[in-house]
């Protein structure tokens, strides 16, 4: 069912119009001004306009004109009569997608109306492959046939035929993102789009943008209307990652569409609907933050529904091997360079590592030996260096606290990690593979509350 919009000055040609959409199970609304129309078409009230040309005041011309300069897409089909084609003409050069000449059959209006329709939702796949298109060139492979990986892949197969939201776990840099397309993929809604937000990448008012849309001139910069993910992935799959980092206010218009979906645009009062299925990651115990007020409780049950957890690379070092033949073959393949190999002891040596950047740092050390050896096999004592805190078992970590083991261990292995490169944030960042803003937003919140924590002792110290 399409909404659309029937401006006409001739009462009987509106009733005609309203009762044959209505006999196609379309949502007609008639005007008899174009004027009147107009603020209606402007909010994205309708899918499509059918609009007469010659009318008193605001005549069809004048409303695609208006329309387009407020970057408004909204398909437009003219109605003239014989004799004025080359007006008709005129509409279309400024965006009209199709026009029919009166008096009209109830099948030519049928014909014309599901032609604008269909050209409406090939513009939406359009818009969403092109807000996709930077992550087409991805991997998509999970690679690894360890018993963990294994486990998660038929975990994955279960939970890709509901449309319940699904919560992706695990340490940075453990492929996330790679489990989320693979539920995606090997779900119903394969065929439609599937687009991503990083939520710790932006503000919260351009998340909430980025989200839901915005109207033209809702905020400074906002210049023209924008659609938002929602509004794009509608009939797929929208990945949040890092839904930890998002606003507490945002997170209670997530929990709305979650559970009701619907939506509003930046700026817009109308309420719109999408078919969306969400998958979140994130790298925190989202339990922890709950109990710490940074994140709402009544979200992360609604999230929480299909839980997956990542396991971290040192539980699997089963897997290095066939990672390593992966990430050297495609990386080789795709430089045009020759395949590099390890020796024995050089693998040996990746599977005695702790790997604390997970699968994103092999994959980076990967990358350096194919362009440092192209086609050469290459020792242990060529690599060795590379290991950050050279190769080692899975490091040992001390004082950590019931219900916040994890979150304690990587602090531990950040500062140590910190320590060794003498504070160098970004070689500390890249040794752990991880990105230099996530690491400093970790180093700030530890700040915070170690700050907090002294304040509070003075308080306790005055008051003895």
């Amino acid at each position: 069912m399409a909404r659309i919009c029937v401006i006409d000055d001739k009462e009987l040609i509106r009733d005609s119009l309203e009762e044959i959409l209505c006999r196609e199970d379309h949502a007609a609304t008639a005007f008899e001004d174009a004027e009147k129309a107009f603020e209606a078409i402007r909010r994205g009230e309708f899918d499509l306009v059918i609009t007469d040309l010659k009318m008193p005041r605001m005549d069809g011309i004048a409303l695609i004109r208006a329309l387009r300069e407020r970057q408004d897409e909204t398909q437009i089909i003219v109605m003239t009569a014989y004799g004025t084609v080359g007006t008709a003409v005129e509409a279309m050069k400024l965006g009209a997608c199709d026009y029919i000449q009166k008096p009209f059959a109830a099948e030519a209006i049928s014909v014309v109306v599901e032609r604008a329709l269909q050209n409406n939702r090939l513009l939406r796949e359009n818009e969403a492959l092109r807000a996709s298109i930077g992550d087409l060139q991805r991997p998509r492979l999970i690679v690894g046939d360890g018993n963990s990986m294994a486990l998660l892949r038929q975990r994955i197969e279960k939970v890709a035929q509901s449309n319940a939201t699904v919560l992706i776990t695990g340490e940075s840099g453990t492929g996330k993102e790679l489990v989320a397309r693979a539920v995606h993929a090997d779900s119903p809604r394969s065929d439609s789009p599937m687009l991503c937000l990083n939520c710790a990448a932006l503000s919260a008012n351009l998340l909430e943008s980025e989200l839901f849309g915005h109207e033209r001139g809702s905020f400074t910069g906002a210049d023209r209307l924008r659609k938002g993910r929602f509004e794009l992935a509608d009939g797929g799959t929208l990945l949040l990652d890092e839904i930890s980092e998002m606003a507490l206010p945002l997170q209670a218009k997530l929990l709305r569409v979650l559970q009701e979906g619907e939506f509003e645009r930046v700026g817009s009062s109308t309420t719109r609907r999408a078919d969306v299925r969400v998958i979140a990651t994130t790298n925190r115990n989202l339990g922890d933050w709950v109990a710490r007020k940074r994140f709402r409780a009544d979200l992360y049950y609604r999230l929480n529904v299909l839980p997956l957890v990542v396991p971290p690379l040192r539980e699997r070092l089963e897997d290095i091997a066939d990672l390593v033949h992966h990430f050297l073959g495609s990386m080789a393949s795709r430089d045009g360079k020759h395949p590099t190999r390890l020796d024995s002891p050089a693998l040996a040596l990746l599977r005695q590592y702790s790997w604390p950047g997970n699968v994103r740092e092999l994959e980076n050390i990967c990358q350096r030996m194919v362009a440092m050896f192209p086609g050469l096999e290459v020792s242990a004592a060529r690599i060795d260096s590379w290991l950050t805190g050279g190769a080692e078992p899975v490091q040992e970590f001390s004082n950590l606290r019931h219900g916040r083991m994890i979150e304690d261990a990587e602090r531990q292995l950040i500062e140590k990690t910190l320590l060794r490169y003498g504070g160098h944030r970004a070689n500390t960042a890249k040794a752990l593979g991880i990105g230099i803003r996530t690491l400093g937003m970790k180093l700030k919140q530890w700040r915070e509350e170690a700050q907090a924590m002294e304040r509070n002792g003075a308080v306790l110290a005055a008051a003895v």
